[in-house]
């Protein structure tokens, strides 16, 4: 699971970039003239427009999961906690394992 959210947090910085290197080139073509290039960096602004919505409706909904991941360990922790102490113990030593054998 833990991989997922590092998936979607690098999806997200990788949009984040896109969309600032997008309004970047837009700040950089402001002095263009001509109706095509003004009509193509009307369009180009209204994309990032959208994308900046999107990203943020994305967030909401990554930290919303987040929440509620959290607050269903919190309750498997607190209704198993000699289950939760055995898992955490198995994955302390699966890791040492690791780590030792490098």
């Amino acid at each position: 699971m833990s991989t997922n959210k590092t998936d979607s947090a690098q999806l997200m910085e990788d949009l984040r970039v896109v969309v600032d290197d997008a309004e970047a080139l837009l700040k950089a073509t402001a002095g263009l003239a001509g109706e095509k290039a003004e009509h193509a960096r009307h369009r180009a602004e209204e994309s990032v427009r959208q994308a900046r919505e999107r990203l943020g409706e994305l967030e909401g909904q990554m930290r919303v999961r987040a929440q509620e991941a959290v607050k269903t360990t919190d309750r498997y922790v607190h209704e198993n906690p000699w289950g939760a102490i055995g898992i955490a113990a198995g994955v302390g030593f699966i890791l040492g394992l690791l780590s030792g054998r490098r």
